[in-house]
């Protein structure tokens, strides 16, 4: 089948002028990690049928598929077209004709939240300890609480040793109960940077008064000192906030451009057939699964961040977030505001009658198909981690380069 083609630079400009675009990459996620425009997407060719109406709600949307020369573009325009979507187009020249056009190709994937969170760490000096310090720190039973910010799944896979499970969009829910003294120092660690930049960051941004310092390079970091990690870890932070954390937190989103609406609003939002809309509920899955707002999917709040390229693949989109204690709503919306993402959090909403049921879950790709990451499992080479720090470590050059993010820091 034909399908109209379009322009690396007609692309380039709808994302400089922040209309709505889903730039997708029809290769299996293994290829799109070598290299891909930064606000690509990934959904392979034979997972189209699978994902597209999640995460493309909108049938009108204007959709650019690409490859790289392996002519799989055709067949994933008519899979769409099968399904209903009417603005399907190619990248003319495929990915050789985005390099050919002088722009950006970014390797990994959630490329552009990670390039974010180098961004943040560098306007905002985030501070940080050395896996070398941290390990004195405990060895010296010093007055800290070390918090895991990755999913719970990751953490029981590997753990600092004496860390506690807060996943990413919990920390500022849960900080005041892992660390009720003030002069305790919290460390947050993910598995390399990102997550831990943003779960510091977050804390700092939220006004805690207690020190908090990211561990430098995560998991990665602390396994290339030669530090030993825990395995089978089931330790989950409570809830308990610290005082004034839901105020702060509102604080953090309106400084970002957050907008609280109500249900009318909402209504008037997914009533606008111009426009595509995002609704995601951003608690943990358990509390979703005992009663959520109908029409809001499931994506836990430090995840959305790390991986809203796969959450919501139309850039340019509108996002709603949805929390019954509104913390985790806010400071999840103030980083997607900063990414550039008009976004909205809904006040209140749970006193009606709620669905129940566990979050929609799409079967995950074939192994072979999926790209490794270098800080997930056990058993990585080190030589793969140190190459993936160091590649983190160029993302805001890379960023300055490409000239389309449009990201700002508070």
């Amino acid at each position: 089948m034909t399908v109209l083609s379009v322009t690396p630079q007609n692309i380039r400009a709808t994302l400089l002028l922040r209309q709505e675009i889903a730039l997708l990459d029809v290769r299996h996620e293994a290829e799109f990690a070598t290299g891909h425009p930064l606000f690509a997407a990934n959904m392979a060719a034979g997972r189209i049928v699978l994902e597209a109406e999640l995460r493309l709600p909108r049938k009108d949307v204007p959709i650019v598929l690409y490859d790289n020369g392996e002519g799989l573009v055709a067949a994933a325009a008519g899979e769409l077209q099968a399904l209903g979507y009417e603005n399907v187009a190619a990248l003319g020249g495929g990915l050789q004709g985005w390099k050919a056009a002088g722009y950006e190709v970014f390797e990994d994937v959630n490329s552009y939240a990670k390039a974010f969170g180098e961004l943040v760490e560098s306007r905002r000096h985030t501070p940080s300890l050395s896996a070398d310090e941290v390990a004195a720190l405990i060895s010296d039973k010093a007055n800290i609480a070390i918090l895991d910010v990755r999913r719970f799944d990751e953490y029981a896979t590997m753990n600092i040793p004496g860390s506690v499970s807060v996943p990413g969009a919990e920390l500022v829910l849960r900080a005041g109960r892992a660390a009720p003294d003030p002069d305790t120092t919290i460390i947050v660690n993910c598995a390399g940077r990102t997550r831990s930049i943003i779960g510091t960051q977050s804390l700092i941004n939220a006004g805690l008064s207690n020190k908090v310092r990211a561990l430098r390079n995560g998991t990665i970091g602390w396994t290339l000192a030669k530090h030993e990690l825990e395995h089978g870890a089931g330790k989950r932070g409570d809830v308990g906030p610290f005082e004034g954390a839901a105020d702060n937190a509102r604080d953090v989103a309106y400084r970002a451009g957050v907008r609280h609406i109500g249900a009318a609003e909402l209504a008037a939002l997914e009533n606008d057939a111009r426009r595509t809309l995002y609704r995601f509920d951003v608690r943990d899955a358990e509390e979703y699964a005992a009663g959520h707002l109908t029409g809001f999917g499931h994506y836990a709040g430090g995840q959305l961040v790390q991986e809203i390229d796969m959450a919501a693949p139309v850039r340019g989109a509108r996002i709603a977030l949805t929390d019954d204690k509104s913390v985790r709503a806010d400071m999840t919306a103030s980083w997607l505001a900063q990414m550039g993402w008009e976004v909205y959090v809904l006040e209140g909403g749970y006193e009606g009658r709620l669905e129940i049921g566990p979050p929609h879950v799409v079967p995950r790709p074939d192994p072979a198909h999926r790209y490794r990451r270098p800080y997930e499992g056990t058993g990585v080479a080190e030589q793969a981690m140190q190459a993936y720090l160091d590649w983190e470590y160029g993302l805001v050059d890379q960023l300055r380069r490409d000239g389309t993010h449009g990201f700002y820091v508070i």
